[in-house]
């Protein structure tokens, strides 16, 4: 049997790089699961996995491999299915770091959706950082917006960066962070994942479509998760644009650990078990009141709270 790495998902097919460096198209055998996961995409770009090569008169090489093991993951990001609530999907496996690719404008990026990507990150356990996107089109307002929400982010950990893909503004800087990892960029359509891509790596060429004038929404130019090379250390995968974020085996009890800034609050709390929501004494309710934990993130804490774990509801 031998081993790979799943460096494109198209959903039924995979292209697989194994340790020979020759691609591979494969498949999945049979019904492969994740033990305790249902997802409706067992197999997801980052996998290493075990595959053996049969016939198939159906591709052109008359060849295909199957695969019949995925290796331990080190990490992964998952997210609810929009359309199945008990099902997930598994955006990336095995990844050093995520970028959440923004934009304040064109389209727009509600801080509620930046939220269930972040604590998801901090649930397991993967650094994330917040990339903005398009400076170059914002006016006085946005340019105002962005500075509060990175006044926001960075206040609690986060790096963050302003770049513009079309001006080519701080991309050094990205890609400086970029360096020795394989890091997984995700958000919205249209917020310029495939144009930061062909800044980073100008030989790739994706193809990118700019956003609806009528809307001030996204098209869909990535169509499958894929990896690219970045360089001989470094790897990026980019990944079709999602609308809303379903968080996913979050207990109630759990969710405030995955917000730092109320993490580092539970000791003051008057009760142990606090929940941040109706108790008296509470420390994040306090800081919320005086400005040190920001309103919005209490917001979006407060919507995971009250969400019906078997309701998906997303976060624009």
């Amino acid at each position: 049997m031998e081993k790979g790495l799943v460096i494109r998902s198209t959903g039924s097919w995979y292209t697989v790089k194994n340790d020979d460096g020759e691609m591979i198209d494969c498949r999945i055998k049979g019904k492969l699961r994740m033990k305790g996961v249902r997802t409706t995409n067992p197999v997801s770009v980052g996998d290493r996995i075990k595959y053996q090569i049969q016939e198939d008169e159906t591709t052109p090489s008359g060849r295909c491999g199957v695969i019949y093991e995925i290796e331990p993951r080190k990490n992964y990001i998952i997210r609810k299915s929009s359309n199945l609530s008990k099902e997930s999907q598994i955006i990336a496996a095995n990844v050093d770091q995520l970028f959440l690719i923004v934009t304040v404008n064109y389209p727009v990026t509600l801080t509620g959706f930046i939220d269930r990507y972040l604590i998801s990150a901090e649930a397991y356990r993967i650094p994330a950082g917040i990339v903005f996107n398009k400076i170059d089109l914002y006016t006085e307002d946005d340019l105002a917006r962005l500075e509060e929400l990175i006044y926001i982010y960075e206040g609690i950990g986060y790096h963050c960066f302003r770049v513009s893909a079309k001006k080519n503004q701080n991309i050094d800087q990205l890609l400086a962070q970029l360096k020795g990892k394989t890091t997984l960029f995700s958000g919205h359509s249209g917020v310029g994942k495939s144009s930061l891509l062909n800044c980073l790596n100008p030989t790739l060429q994706l193809k990118t479509n700019d956003i609806s004038d009528h809307h001030q929404q996204g098209k869909h130019t990535t169509t499958f998760a894929e990896m690219h090379v970045l360089s001989d250390d470094s790897f990026l995968i980019d990944t079709p644009g999602i609308r809303g974020f379903g968080v996913i085996d979050m207990e109630k009890t759990e969710i405030s650990h995955y917000f730092p800034e109320l993490f580092r609050l539970l000791d003051q709390c008057r009760f142990f078990n606090c929940t941040h929501m109706h108790e008296p004494g509470c420390a994040v309710k306090e800081a919320v009141e005086k400005g040190s934990v920001s309103t919005s993130r209490y917001e979006s804490y407060r919507s995971l709270m009250e969400e019906d774990n078997g309701r998906y509801r997303a976060a624009f």
